[in-house]
């Protein structure tokens, strides 16, 4: 490592929003300065939910210029969501914005695949948690109502990759992003042609797989020309932002447990390669891949959704509240009162998820709750329980025991969620850092760069740069009580 500042850019892209962040590695230490925030809107168009694709790359290009105003990088990486894809033709073209993961467009798409290739066999091969929303069930579904526009692609490019191709003309697929798509063979690293001649998606679109970190080009000669910037390095980070996020947990130990909190809550660990079998299948973990060549076992799990639409949802009610005083208000809230299955599927789609929640807990004969408090305490309890319930599937599928959980991102700016946590789950909770996915864009960056060694330094690093919180286990009684009803409400 060296003591020369180093800076490069990462563009964080998450549900809501995204941002360009200048990293600085200096004197042994990761300095992070945001220089450019945009909100990040879907629009909905014929009934059609699409990415707003275009005025991201414009916001990529406001974030390079406010970049060099800032003294300049020597490379960038973006991180985004997983399992979205643009379509390119023939000429390099984009055929049509980015179709958003909540679009329902995959609704049915599931008992479709598997009537043509069974569910295991696509498990064994692909070893991916089965979600909806997964690149596998929205390519089936233009298979079958619009095989035209499949006819027409000539390139399918991950939404990481895309904004890659745009800044340097190479169309490469990134590791970490390939293996959210289930389209992946897990144990071989390569797109699985038993899945793609089953669904009959054509493999020609497929780019070739390339390790996180790979430095796929520099900046095109137009846009150094339009922005006034010199030819940077674009590298295929950790592209799934989950990956990223796993690169910055601050530990020295092989065996530990994550829950990467924003959005989504990301929960697993971080394994030499998959696992992949009956238990594997029955708890419906996933196998995603990694920063160098390992695997990541998770559980895909709604995080901060639900408190952020309801949030929306009595915004639109004329009551608008802060996440701080929301958290406030559900710390008045008496606990165990009632729970939800926060992965029941009602709570996916946008809307009303303050009523949903009254209808589930009606529906399961529990109290109702009817404040905004007791709804936000609800919600927490509610995804500590979840995590628990998650840990417990990891730890019987790697027959493991881990005595910690980490927890890193946006998400652990919620007190009461880190502590429900360490309650629900009996372990000590280490929170931090915030930036998680941030941090682990930077770190990867600076790997390939050759300015930190490998990942174990770049975890000691990221330790020294930022400040963790402990949280240990309360009231274990009336969370073991409250787990056993909770349970019951699982589907």
């Amino acid at each position: 490592m060296s003591d020369k500042k180093k800076q490069v850019l990462a563009f964080d892209f998450g549900g809501g929003s995204g941002r360009a962040i200048l990293g600085t590695l200096e004197n042994g230490k990761i300095h992070m300065e945001e220089v450019h925030r945009f909100s990040n809107d879907p629009v909905i168009v014929n009934g059609t939910m699409y990415w707003d694709t275009l005025r991201h790359f414009f916001e990529i290009k406001q974030g390079i210029v406010k970049a060099k105003q800032k003294g300049g990088f020597e490379s960038i990486g973006i991180d985004t969501w997983g399992v979205d894809f643009g379509l390119l033709d023939e000429h390099g073209d984009l055929l049509e914005s980015a179709v958003h993961y909540r679009d329902d467009r995959t609704l049915g798409m599931q008992e479709e695949v598997f009537k043509v290739i069974p569910k295991e066999e696509v498990y064994n091969l692909t070893g991916n948690q089965f979600e909806n929303f997964n690149t596998i069930f929205q390519l089936y579904s233009l298979v079958q109502k619009r095989p035209w526009i499949l006819e027409k692609a000539d390139t399918l490019l991950l939404t990481p990759d895309l904004f890659n191709y745009f800044l340097t003309g190479e169309k490469k697929a990134e590791y970490t992003m390939a293996t959210t798509t289930q389209l992946m063979d897990a144990k071989n690293k390569v797109w699985s042609d038993r899945i793609l001649e089953a669904l009959q998606i054509p493999k020609k679109i497929l780019p070739e797989i390339v390790p996180s970190g790979t430095v796929v080009g520099t900046l095109q000669p137009s846009i150094c020309e339009e922005l006034g910037v010199e030819p940077a390095k674009v590298i295929a980070i950790t592209g799934h932002d989950t990956q990223s996020a796993v690169v910055s947990v601050p530990t020295q130990e092989k065996d530990f447990i994550f829950i990467s909190c924003g959005t989504w809550s990301l929960f697993g660990t971080e394994l030499d390669g998959p696992i992949i079998g009956e238990k594997s299948l029955e708890c419906n973990v996933s196998n995603e891949g990694g920063y160098g060549n390992t695997t990541t076992l998770l559980k895909n799990i709604i995080g901060l959704w639900l408190a952020q639409e309801s949030r929306r949802q009595w915004i639109r009610e004329g009551q608008e509240y802060s996440f701080g005083e929301l958290e406030q208000m559900a710390q008045k809230a008496e606990p165990f009162q009632s729970f939800i299955d926060p992965d029941a599927p009602e709570f996916v789609p946008a809307g009303n998820v303050p009523e949903r929640i009254r209808e589930f807990c009606r529906r399961t004969g529990q109290k109702v709750p009817e404040t905004i408090g007791e709804i936000m305490c609800c919600i927490n309890q509610s995804l500590a329980l979840k995590y628990r319930y998650a840990l417990e599937q990891i730890e019987s599928c790697t027959d493991k025991h881990y005595s910690v959980i980490n927890m890193i991102g946006g998400g652990i700016q919620s007190k009461l969620l880190c502590q429900m946590t360490a309650g629900a789950s009996g372990r000590k909770v280490i929170a931090g850092p915030v930036e998680a996915t941030a941090l682990g864009n930077i770190a990867v960056q600076l790997m390939s760069l050759g300015e930190i060694k490998d990942v174990a330094e770049a975890r000691q690093i990221i330790a020294n740069s930022e400040t963790t919180y402990e949280y240990l286990p309360q009231d274990a009684e009336k969370w073991d009580a409250a787990y056993e009803k909770f349970k019951t409400f699982i589907q």
